[in-house]
């Protein structure tokens, strides 16, 4: 009898409205990464942000879930249960001299197109009232992504200091992302190629501290002609439950796997037990954003 896999992978929606179908996509694949290495897969919902959270977005993510015939190992994680984690870290980072205190106003900072240049970073600012930002070190981070290849990112030049913690005190991706995957033990993480440029920061995350890194696998977005990503805020319809095969099918083909005729009249846990047994990253498309109007 083989040793269980120490394969753990996660999906980690927003609640900030209904899965649809890019929601789809990442989801999938990386269910059927994780199964298909014998692995588990867990649910993270990531609502840090209560302003955009959506009434009842929660309930229908898991209900969307379900009605797809995804199953998650364990029970399902809230951020929102963790802010006392995150502002220990914070808070511990910025007496060690790694963080700092930051009141710049979005006016200011419109000159330097998103790259911030430094303005409070030896001001010595108090906490109240400002934002928290990482001091980045002047170097390139790279790794190895399952699809889309090596990618590299001056941290200093590309990115600046960045914000871990918001003047409103909500608590910035970056960070939450990093602890909770070491928390959780996540092994491999598969999502959306629109994250790709977020993950040197995580990067330097980990390494500073001291929490071990996770491969990547990040899968092509699709698009929409006018260029958007397919997302809650662009027309994007949510999962019908009567769609489920169907739409499983097509997030499939997105994703360069092969699917079988007689699939389309089968149950969701149908389709994904036979895609599981199939699953080959080598046909994922080596691009970051996938045209809608060309799948099939």
């Amino acid at each position: 009898m083989s040793a269980p896999s120490s394969y753990i992978g996660r999906f980690a929606p927003t609640p900030s409205g209904y899965l649809h179908f890019g929601s789809l996509i990442a989801a999938l694949a990386s269910y059927l990464d994780a199964r298909a290495a014998g692995g588990r897969w867990l649910l993270r919902m990531e609502d840090l942000d209560p302003p955009r959270e959506m009434p009842g977005a929660q309930s229908a993510i898991l209900r969307a879930l379900e009605a797809y015939g995804f199953q998650w190992d364990g029970e399902m994680v809230r951020q929102s249960d963790r802010l006392e984690v995150y502002n220990e870290v914070i808070e511990k980072l910025r007496q060690d001299g790694h963080a700092y205190a930051c009141n710049c106003s979005r006016k200011q900072l419109q000159a330097f197109a998103g790259l911030y240049p430094g303005l409070c970073r030896e001001a010595g600012r108090d906490t109240q009232d400002a934002a928290i930002r990482l001091r980045v070190p002047d170097r390139t981070y790279s790794f190895n992504d399952r699809v889309q290849g090596q990618y590299s990112q001056d941290l200093s030049r590309e990115v600046g200091d960045f914000v871990i913690r918001r003047r409103d005190g909500l608590i910035a991706y970056q960070l939450a992302v990093v602890l909770d995957d070491a928390w959780q033990g996540i092994t491999d993480i598969v999502r959306g190629a629109d994250l790709l440029d977020s993950t040197p920061r995580q990067l330097f995350l980990q390494e500073l501290l001291g929490l071990p890194r996770p491969r990547y696998l990040h899968v092509p977005l699709i698009i929409q002609p006018d260029g958007h990503k397919l997302g809650k805020r662009y027309r994007s319809p949510p999962l019908e439950p009567a769609q489920a095969t169907p739409l499983l099918l097509r997030a499939l083909r997105a994703l360069g796997q092969t699917t079988l005729g007689e699939l389309s009249d089968a149950l969701p846990d149908e389709v994904l037990s036979w895609a599981t047994a199939h699953w080959d990253i080598e046909r994922i498309p080596r691009c970051r954003t996938l045209a809608e109007s060309q799948l099939r």
